[in-house]
């Protein structure tokens, strides 16, 4: 699935006809296109774009988020939160699509925050970018200038631009278009095309003129229907402004203005499409001069009255909003298709079908964490039952049906932290007391370390640590996954699902990966968590585990084997482990792409990769880092995770028969949230039959 992000450049340049207008130019084609407007223009209850891609397109467009959410989680700093949501309004509207044009914020005084909006929402959707730009109020090299400046925001992915409004006068269209050109030659984007302004698509209604006006409808006619190409004030004489009553004139005048009524209704008896006449200081012809024009004054002709005086009125038509209204649905639909003929779309359906490996953003890792937990609805333990971190992201998994968490701790000691929390738990919430189940476990338990000779009475004390419990709980298939080490160090939570949970087959160790959610994606770091000094065979199984973690959550994986040397360049001990690691893990899967020795420099920069590892598959594109050994590891991510300000999701436990995983002790809440999540996707994956996670 690809997005068209349609992006202005300015404030009041079409951005809604020019969006649903690609939408359209697009559909001719053949593709089946969906639309979006992540979040809506203004604070009204109907989105316009929305509104007209619904009822005009017949596109089954989901609903914005309102603007009033998106300023208020900016203002809070939750700008991850707003992508998240971003994510899933774009995922409703491309179900069944080929492509998803999505329309950006249009900029003004009101929304500074707009374009920086725009460029990351094109940036986290990983969206082909389409810029929208216009000739009025500015020159050429203005237009040029703006363009330029948005390019770094949005980067390569901006296919080309489209000038809407272009001046209708031949000769100065054609002047400034070639001006252009030439300024815009070295940008090397596309002109996807060039839309003349057409006046004839920019006249209202009269009905709008009247509810623009306040006015009384003397007779309403055809107002509904005739439209308003151009409107003049009726000062002089008849013989001056004869000449002006055209099709689609709006006429202007005082209501004692007899001569210019009787002209008015001449002219439509005559045959003249006018749009209508307006009678203003709220004053009707006199009784004999309705009479003479009755046939003209209560036929098709709409007649409107208003209060204020002439000029007046024709300020105030002048100063009139030219947005479609809602219900003008007519006109959208000869607009749509007015840019539509205006468009060449063969650079945007080329860019389209070129093969691109899709990046996983941090908003759709987190977006797919959340949707894929949510329909797994799997019953994941939590032995840290009344830690305060936990009982929160119980909470928030529970209410946002990310899965069903179950609590063991007393239920007063978990009430007792909720009511210093602030978090109000939900009656269905799950809590058990390890001191009412303790004992029916000590049964199974046994049966399962008897070949290590438990007792009965060892059980029974072993068990008085929750985490042993819950590994008990999820042996025996009570619950689907278990989260624990917020307060436990990993060793106590790793140990019991050993003993009791064991390798899944043909699996000779447990290992781990972090989801690290760097700015532009998302990176999987192993191993940072269990294995202190893997040796090449262990190294190479690590290497294989984490790739196929990583292509479980939808990161095309390419692994880059860390060292501090690359390839050749370096010598030593633990190089040569490294070495040997790559060659035995591309023996057992070819498939998979996989690079090494190498430093992470040449693995993560492009420009650092073609230097040191020329013609590598992975140097500078790596999505799997797999380090040498824990030292090295656990130091790496946890330098990257302060200092760069980055999320990590994780550790999540890889090799186990069944899901276990563990916390950093530094978790945030939001942390355990997701690596709940993870826990229910492999507590799924393992359930179909999926294959090791």
């Amino acid at each position: 699935m690809k997005a068209i992000f349609v992006a202005p450049t300015r404030p009041n340049v079409g951005l809604t006809s020019t969006a649903l207008g690609i939408v359209r130019a697009l559909e001719r084609s053949g593709l089946r296109v969906g639309f979006c407007k992540p979040v809506a223009q203004d604070y009204s209850a109907t989105d316009r774009s929305v509104h007209f891609a619904r009822e005009v397109g017949r596109i089954a467009v989901p609903d914005p988020i309102p603007l009033g959410r998106a300023e208020n989680l900016l203002s809070e700093g939750q700008e991850d939160d707003l992508m998240e949501e971003v994510m899933r309004v774009y995922q409703l509207a491309a179900e069944g699509a080929d492509v998803v044009v999505v329309e950006g914020l249009a900029l003004g005084a009101a929304n500074a925050y707009a374009a920086r909006l725009n460029a990351e929402m094109a940036r986290n959707l990983e969206a082909l970018t389409v810029l929208v730009t216009t000739l009025q109020g500015s020159t050429p090299k203005e237009v040029a200038d703006q363009m330029e400046l948005m390019l770094p925001s949005f980067g390569e992915r901006v296919v080309g631009y489209i000038l809407n409004y272009a001046p209708p006068a031949e000769e100065t269209y054609t002047s400034k278009l070639r001006t252009r050109k030439k300024i815009l030659a070295d940008a090397k984007l596309a002109q996807l095309g060039v839309i003349p302004l057409n006046p004839d698509l920019t006249a209202p209604r009269v009905s709008d003129v009247a509810a623009h006006l306040g006015a009384t409808v003397v007779n309403a006619g055809e107002m509904a229907t005739r439209r308003v190409s151009k409107t003049f004030v009726a000062a002089r004489s008849v013989p001056q402004i004869v000449s002006l009553f055209t099709p689609g004139a709006l006429v202007i005048t005082s209501g004692d203005r007899d001569d210019v009524v009787m002209a008015v209704s001449l002219a439509h008896l005559s045959g003249v499409p006018l749009a209508g006449l307006v009678l203003t200081w709220n004053y009707l012809p006199e009784e004999p001069i309705q009479r003479l024009c009755r046939s003209a004054l209560t036929s098709e002709l709409p007649v409107l009255m208003v209060e204020s005086d002439t000029y007046t009125t024709a300020t105030r038509l002048a100063q009139m909003d030219r947005q479609i209204p809602l219900d003008d649905l007519g006109r959208v639909e000869r607009v749509l298709d007015y840019v539509a003929d205006k468009l060449d779309t063969a650079p945007l359906k080329a860019r389209l079908q070129t093969p691109e490996e899709r990046r996983m953003t941090p908003p759709a890792f987190r977006y797919e964490l959340i949707k894929r937990a949510s329909a797994a609805r799997k019953r994941i333990v939590l032995p840290e039952g009344d830690e305060p971190r936990t009982v929160k992201a119980a909470v928030i998994c529970h209410e946002k049906g990310i899965a069903r968490c179950v609590l063991l701790a007393k239920p007063d000691s978990v009430h007792a932290v909720a009511e210093a929390q602030g978090v109000t738990l939900p009656s269905s919430l799950q809590i058990i007391d390890p001191d009412e189940v303790r004992e029916r476990y000590v049964g199974p338990m046994v049966e399962l370390r008897k070949h290590k000779g438990l007792t009965e009475p060892q059980a029974l004390q072993q068990l008085e640590d929750t985490v042993v419990l819950g590994t008990m709980m999820l042996a025996l298939d009570e619950v689907d996954g278990l989260v624990s080490g917020a307060v436990h160090t990993t060793a106590n939570t790793v140990r019991p699902a050993l003993q009791l949970i064991k390798t899944a087959p043909g699996v000779k160790l447990v290992s781990s990966v972090f989801f690290m959610l760097m700015p532009e994606q998302v990176l999987v770091y192993g191993d940072c968590a269990i294995n202190p000094d893997p040796d090449a065979e262990e190294l190479a199984d690590i290497a294989i585990q984490s790739a196929d973690s990583a292509a479980a959550f939808g990161i095309t994986p390419r692994v880059a084997m860390i060292s501090y040397s690359t390839g050749t360049s370096g010598a030593g001990e633990d190089v040569e482990k490294v070495a040997r690691a790559t060659a035995i893990a591309r023996a057992r899967r070819p498939d998979l792409v996989i690079d090494g020795p190498m430093q992470y420099d040449a693995a993560s920069v492009e420009s650092v990769g073609r230097q040191k590892a020329p013609g590598s598959p992975v140097a500078g594109r790596a999505t799997v880092f797999i380090f040498p050994d824990l030292n090295t590891g656990n130091t790496t991510y946890k330098a990257v995770q302060r200092s760069a300000g980055v999320v990590s999701v994780g550790p999540m436990l890889q090799g186990l028969r069944k899901p276990v995983n563990d916390l950093s002790r530094g978790a945030l809440v939001d942390d355990i949230v997701y690596t709940i999540a993870l826990t229910a996707i492999q507590a799924d994956r393992g359930a179909a039959g999926s294959g090791k996670l």
